[in-house]
């Protein structure tokens, strides 16, 4: 189950980062990073 999970989380922390604009990245945006890095962490502990 945790490695789907991560399998599941990790393309979307690289859609993100790949969006992320150089400068005045929008709150919104860290939020979510730190969010599915998070949950990326919670599922490689399981």
């Amino acid at each position: 189950m945790s490695d789907d999970k991560v399998r599941e989380i990790k393309p979307k922390i690289a859609d993100l980062k790949a969006r992320w604009p150089a400068h005045s990245v929008p709150i919104s945006m860290w939020q979510e990073l730190e969010e599915l890095e998070d949950e990326l962490e919670k599922a490689k502990k399981t």
